[in-house]
């Protein structure tokens, strides 16, 4: 009988380890296979935006890495908060992942409530791009420098006023920090997007913006926008003659806009982990980078990693932003 017992304990354990053998190669045969079908890529803004051409881009590359058609679905809204909402959503399975960036991933959860939990819902993969913003004003301004800028408004409170696409936009962002280094106050004007207060801005209806370099980048070319400072750290290839804010008077404000590419929480280490490895090749593919470089913005891949500590760092940043300047949502 002991021994009976013996062979039925011998035959339950073979069969256990067949079973769990076989969900094994199961799942490891599913990443190795992935992607087997189309691949949606979720883009949070409105299309022709940066946000959209980068995805845009990315697809294409991706695509041709995985030999299978990435399919770019525009949910925008809300600030990018419903793309983000549809992507924690969907199935766990890697076949749709969003390029989510500063506003909807560390911003609206600060200043509203929103539909997802960044943590929870989602898994950070990597980071992908990070540009710098540009403050523009009128051709007709009689602002030539950041300082003819910073000299009117400590002569006027409140008298300068500039345009945003609404609170919590880096435009707002951005503008609360230049009051904040410079100890001034100017008056924000909201919109309903940033396309709309460029062309006030062009119009000489505001006196100036803190935009990402796409929209404004043409009319500084065409000369209807005249470019005083950049946000990032050292100057930009597209506008090299443009100070930092830095070399024009106002130490240690950086402010970057930023794009990463999220996935549903839950989705398997074998999938995100596919993910990185062809995300680190096409985020180096020589024709992406320059296409990106000409929208303003350096495209690059992290280790998960890195991004998590990335995104605390700027979760950090700008909660303190939020909470000393009581920044909230219309």
């Amino acid at each position: 009988m002991k021994n009976g017992n013996n062979y039925s304990l011998t035959l339950r354990y073979l069969i256990a380890s067949a079973l769990c053998l076989s969900v094994w190669t199961g799942a490891q045969a599913q990443a190795q296979a992935f992607p087997s079908k189309p691949v949606k890529l979720v883009v949070t803004y409105p299309a022709g935006g940066s946000s959209d051409l980068m995805a845009r881009i990315m697809g294409q590359k991706l695509s041709e890495a995985w030999g299978q058609p990435v399919i770019v679905e525009s949910k925008p809204g809300a600030a990018g908060s419903i793309g983000m909402e549809y992507t924690a959503r969907q199935p766990a399975d890697g076949y749709t992942f969003v390029v989510g960036n500063l506003g909807p991933a560390a911003v609206n959860p600060l200043i509203t409530k929103v539909p997802y939990n960044m943590d929870r819902d989602f898994i950070a993969v990597s980071l992908t791009a990070v540009g710098p913003n540009v403050l523009v004003v009128p051709a007709a301004s009689p602002f030539k420098t950041l300082a003819d800028l910073l000299a009117a408004a400590r002569a006027k409170p409140e008298s300068i006023n500039f345009g945003t696409s609404g609170p919590g936009s880096m435009a707002h962002l951005a503008g609360e920090m230049i009051m904040r280094q410079a100890k001034i106050k100017m008056t924000q004007i909201p919109y309903k997007g940033g396309g709309l207060a460029v062309t006030d801005l062009i119009a000489g209806q505001i006196n100036m913006m803190v935009s990402d370099a796409l929209p404004v980048s043409q009319h500084i070319k065409t000369g209807r926008l005249r470019p005083l400072a950049v946000t990032s750290a050292t100057r930009m290839s597209m506008l090299p003659d443009v100070p930092t804010f830095a070399e024009a008077g106002l130490d240690g404000l950086v402010a970057n806009n930023w794009w990463g590419v999220f996935l549903p929480a839950k989705t398997p280490k074998a999938v995100v982990d596919s993910y990185l490895v062809v995300l680190k090749k096409v985020m180096a593919d020589p024709d992406l980078k320059e296409r990106f470089a000409g929208l303003g913005v350096d495209a690059m891949a992290s280790s998960q990693e890195e991004f998590v500590a990335f995104l605390a760092a700027e979760h950090a940043r700008y909660a303190k932003l939020v909470t000393d300047n009581n920044i909230k949502a219309e």
